[in-house]
């Protein structure tokens, strides 16, 4: 396909000379300056404030700390380790070894998630007023579960998100193994 031939480009006028613009002054006649106002800026709408916004947002955090079936929890390891920073890693040491004395047991086989859930908290607060230093959680592995080790699960999650919790792990073979969990309490 041929190209179209190139324009020249266009010719500069010659600035003008002193006579054209005094020519051009007396051909219009006096200028008066015609005040402009500033063009006004359009401030930005504000985003549309959704009815519950927040209280939806609380509510669908709520529901993912309620599933204990997610794919984090089916992706952790077999050993369920955990130490707050306040906590020297010597102390951890201690507890996966069952260095702590055990003061008391709560037992979540054959119990729903639900009602596993509901135990475990109560457990857990009652042994904070009972000044209980160390407890196990005995939850099971999970190999009859069809859906993998769901009380195990819950275990880690719950005990993650209590602030009265500074450590725990896996129990040592001759206390129950990856079967349950030692728990190193908040003293009063």
């Amino acid at each position: 396909m041929p190209r179209p031939p190139r324009r020249p480009p266009p010719a500069r006028a010659a600035p003008a000379a002193p006579d054209d613009a005094a020519l051009f002054r007396e051909a219009i006649g006096p200028v008066r300056v015609i005040a402009v106002e500033p063009a006004a800026i359009e401030a930005h709408k504000p985003q549309p404030n959704t009815r519950r916004h927040d209280e939806d947002e609380a509510e669908a955090l709520r529901e993912s700390l309620r599933q204990p079936l997610d794919a984090l929890a089916y992706a952790m390891g077999e050993v369920l380790e955990y130490r707050r920073d306040e906590l020297p890693m010597a102390a951890l040491k201690r507890l996966k070894r069952g260095e702590f004395a055990v003061q008391d047991e709560l037992d979540l086989h054959r119990m729903r998630v639900d009602e596993a859930e509901a135990a475990l908290r109560i457990f857990l607060g009652e042994a904070r007023r009972n000044q209980f230093p160390c407890v196990r959680l005995v939850h099971g592995k999970g190999l009859r579960s069809e859906f993998g080790p769901v009380l195990k699960a819950l275990v880690d999650r719950v005990l993650r998100h209590r602030g009265d919790v500074l450590a725990f792990c896996s129990a040592p073979a001759a206390q129950g193994g990856t079967g349950a969990t030692l728990v190193l309490l908040r003293g009063p």
